[in-house]
């Protein structure tokens, strides 16, 4: 069976009763139909005396063309742990509508692994993200509004760094100009546009502890600066206000359902290659304090979402996973050992010893913070006795516990071997957790430390503008913030035709911007862009729905 079809055959409980089954009051939701609602604030207070859970924190290796299956791996976990009589919740991200459209399709798991109602989390959901892209493009227009109304900030045309957003893939806003036309159509500038998870907004919805937090944050946003060279926040427009009734909605957590009925929490959806990867410190905080057990992901590979997972959103959470579960695949491994795609179902021993060095080097960056490791190979028919084999020797000799998965598969019950290895994991109390970096030393050192230690490379090379935008930051007073890495997600360098585990490669930092309300420094590395493109055939083409309203082509 298609995974759409799974989905539409699922046994859905009223969402109010899946709340009722782990101590929410379901009667207190703000439903968004049956299915679907955001928990408020008064629900999330009636657990702020209550301890946390264990923290699971679920990634993986190198995304390829293969698949890995992180999200189903966390969902399915999620469904293990509670047929172990563990309380488990999972906490995810929110689809972009950018990869639905473009090639990747929907991101709510797969096979018997899957959170539901799947087309409306895939589409739309409960509006965040237009909540957010509203936001942010009312900042940009009460910016050029300013300009064109006097001016009495003194921003400088030349010098405004906020760009408006969409949450589609679309190449052709990467560079615009605008206020053509008459005096009254506004000044004329260079602008652009990013996709709406690489705004600073949507960070900021996913780092704010509350309403007021997030107003706070908003405010310190600098969109420009001015001729004498000083910083323009959101504040000085006055725009923080506005921008925060917008996202009232917004920044309550989203709760639905796996196909077990497992609760699940997904909000917010930043990528990790270009942002920092991780849904919400609210969504991932209530989970903890509800369940015995929050399953969360991290963007792509372990090089970049789990460790801004841990570097950024651990350090302004005050939290730290128990366990970190990687996952991998047999076929992922022979395509990092030369394979091409068309021949991966042919048994190599080989080429998986070759491309294995992926997998061990995410293995070795993960036990840098100090947290016990769990590999979770997601089964394949076509994965043979002999490949599975030579996997599980290359985590034990790391010391890291091995589990072959079956969640795509067999939902829960395929991930019971997975869920016992966690549980033992999260409460042996082994965990010596620790960051890559401290606060206090200077952002190029920070910039090297997480590409010579996580990615392998030998050197960082920064443009001329680099280093002076580092200094001027560091000046400003933000020395002090962790840095979000901007990176293709598809090798540990900058460049995404390197595979396996490139080492003392040079990798080059383009750019840098200050995201002040989010609180970090983003790097920009290689040819990633924060507007991705559309493929030649995008999945766009393909979408379609008929006349009783049954969608295709989504999944």
């Amino acid at each position: 069976m298609k995974d759409i079809q799974i989905a539409r055959e699922a046994n859905m409980l009223p969402i109010g009763r899946v709340a009722n089954n782990f101590g929410l009051r379901g009667d207190h939701l703000e439903y968004h139909g049956k299915f679907m609602a955001k928990i408020p604030d008064d629900l999330i207070n009636d657990f702020k005396d209550k301890s946390y859970g264990k923290l699971i924190l679920v990634t993986a290796i190198n995304p390829t063309p293969a698949g890995e299956g992180k999200t189903t791996t966390s969902i399915g976990l999620a469904q293990a742990l509670n047929k172990l009589g563990k309380k488990a919740v999972v906490a995810l991200r929110e689809p972009s509508l950018g990869p639905c459209f473009g090639m990747k399709g929907g991101a709510a798991g797969g096979g018997f692994s899957q959170v539901v109602p799947m087309e409306d989390i895939n589409l739309h959901f409960t509006g965040d993200f237009h909540a957010i892209t509203t936001a942010n493009n009312l900042l940009a227009a009460l910016v050029d509004n300013h300009i064109q109304q006097g001016n009495a900030l003194g921003i400088d045309p030349r010098r405004v760094t906020w760009k408006r957003c969409v949450d589609l893939n679309d190449r052709s806003l990467r560079h615009i100009v605008i206020g053509l036309g008459n005096k009254s159509d506004g000044t004329p500038r260079q602008d652009g546009f990013m996709i709406t998870v690489a705004s600073e907004v949507m960070a900021i919805l996913c780092l704010a502890d509350d309403l007021p937090d997030l107003k706070k944050r908003l405010g310190e946003i600098i969109v420009g600066y001015n001729y004498s060279g000083g910083k323009v926040t959101a504040r000085d427009i006055k725009a923080h206000g506005s921008m925060a009734v917008l996202l009232k909605h917004a920044i309550k957590p989203n709760f639905v359902q796996t196909l077990e009925n497992t609760p699940a929490l997904i909000h917010g959806g930043p990528f990790a290659n270009i942002a920092h990867g991780c849904n919400s410190i609210r969504a991932t905080k209530i989970a903890l304090k509800v369940g015995d057990y929050c399953v969360t992901e991290a963007g792509f590979g372990a090089d970049l979402g789990a460790e801004k997972f841990i570097n950024i959103k651990c350090r302004k959470a005050g939290l730290f996973p128990d366990t970190i579960v990687i996952v991998a695949t047999i076929k992922a491994l022979k395509y990092n050992g030369g394979i091409e795609k068309s021949e991966l179902s042919i048994e190599n021993s080989d080429a998986v010893l070759k491309g294995i060095v992926n997998l061990t080097k995410h293995i070795e960056n993960m036990q840098k913070f100090g947290v016990p490791i769990v590999v979770s190979l997601n089964h394949f028919n076509t994965d043979t006795a002999a490949e599975i084999n030579i996997v599980k020797e290359e985590c034990v000799k790391l010391g890291a516990s091995f589990a072959l998965s079956k969640v795509w598969s067999d939902g829960g019950e395929g991930g019971l071997e997975l869920a016992k290895l966690v549980i033992q994991s999260a409460e042996s109390n082994k965990k010596r957790f620790k960051f890559l970096y401290t606060d206090d030393i200077p952002l190029l050192e920070k910039i090297e430390i997480i590409a010579k230690e996580i990615y392998g490379a030998g050197s960082v090379t920064l443009i001329p503008s680099v280093k002076s935008d580092l200094n001027k930051f560091t000046k400003m007073g933000y020395g002090h913030l962790p840095i979000c890495m901007a990176k293709t997600q598809y090798s540990l360098s900058d460049n995404p035709n390197m595979l396996g585990r490139p080492e003392n490669f040079e990798i080059c930092v383009r750019e840098v911007r200050l995201n002040a309300g989010a609180g970090f420094v983003v790097a920009i590395t290689g040819d990633i862009m924060t507007m991705p493109g559309l493929p030649k055939i995008p999945s766009a083409e393909i979408i379609d729905i008929d006349e009783n309203g049954d969608i295709s082509g989504l999944f």
